[in-house]
């Protein structure tokens, strides 16, 4: 258990980026719900005010301040961090949570959608923690929580999907994170950093990075339904006798299901989070796909992108429902 945090989080302050929606609103109500006062961005004004009635009507006592931002921006980055330090004089955690996916081929996507999701998925982390940094260094302790995946460590979603974006992002925030252990020891022994691996989640980052990106499936022009035609058939998946309004509907049913039928949903993930911080894990796997799938990389990584892989991952019960051979 770490010291600090052996009475859980109240009377603490935080700060969580993307916390409209998916883990991030559950890491501000079950922070909130403990007392624990929380600073939240998000890109979605709506849907951060849904965060704060939820936290309200339920009686949390910890305050909430919000600021909508896009953490890929450092300008806003900025106005965020001036908002927060006008608010508290020092924070305890920093929750870089914020994401999206997309980008998938590096040869097919477009270069702007690209690094569009790069610059959310690292850049996000990397301007947060520059910026909040002298916030956490003012705390008494601190502890820095980024938000890689399974795909930091295994970077696929199967060996006919291209995911070149999210997972070098991904990748970058794992070195970073661990960079950062030995980092901290040395220059600021009061700080903990916890890099958190999650694999199949109920969120809502299929469908919020499909409206990010301008490829809402119900907004889709027809160059767009073209292209996901074309994605399709380099998979193997005829839809030829799929009509468009057809083919809107399944994207839409894939990126809910993704939502409804994970394994591990966002209320349960952000508990087992806080419950590992809390614990002084560095390193938090979050869900039994993301202990599979870590431990048959680490068996067996010269097959890790084959059908073959694969195959035993699914053997084992994981990630039957977005990875595909």
């Amino acid at each position: 258990m770490s010291e600090n945090l052996k009475n859980g989080y109240g009377g603490l302050t935080a700060v969580v980026t993307g916390g409209g929606t998916g883990m991030g609103r559950e890491l501000v109500r079950q922070l909130t719900e403990q007392g624990c006062n929380v600073a939240t961005c998000d890109v979605n004004a709506d849907a951060l005010a849904e965060t704060v009635d939820i936290c309200v009507k339920a009686g949390n006592s910890g305050k909430i301040l919000t600021h909508i931002a896009d953490v890929s921006q450092e300008d806003q980055v900025l106005a965020f961090r001036d908002a927060v330090a006008a608010w508290t004089p020092h924070i305890h955690l920093l929750f870089n949570n914020a994401g999206i996916g997309g980008g998938g081929s590096f040869v097919e996507d477009p270069r702007d959608g690209w690094e569009k999701t790069f610059n959310v998925c690292w850049g996000g982390v990397y301007l947060n923690a520059r910026a909040f940094i002298p916030l956490l260094m003012a705390a008494p302790f601190g502890h820095l929580v980024n938000t890689s995946s399974i795909n930091g460590f295994w970077a696929s979603l199967g060996p006919s999907v291209s995911h070149s974006a999210y997972s070098a992002a991904k990748f970058a925030v794992k070195g970073f994170t661990e960079a950062l252990i030995t980092d901290f020891r040395n220059n600021a022994p009061h700080l903990r950093a916890h890099v958190v691996m999650p694999g199949h989640i109920g969120t809502d980052i299929a469908i919020n990075s499909g409206k990010l990106h301008g490829n809402d499936p119900k907004e889709m022009n027809a160059e767009q339904i073209e292209k996901v035609r074309s994605r399709f058939e380099r998979q193997g998946v005829d839809t030829s006798s799929v009509s468009d309004e057809d083919l809107r509907v399944l994207l839409q049913m894939g990126a809910e299901g993704f939502r409804d039928n994970a394994p591990t949903s966002a209320a349960e993930a952000s508990k087992y989070i806080l419950d590992c911080v809390a614990r002084g894990d560095w390193r938090i796997l979050v869900g039994d796909d993301a202990k599979v799938i870590d431990e048959e990389v680490r068996k067996d990584p010269w097959i890790a992108y084959e059908s073959e892989f694969i195959e035993r991952v699914h053997a084992r019960g994981a990630l039957g429902g977005i990875v595909r051979d």
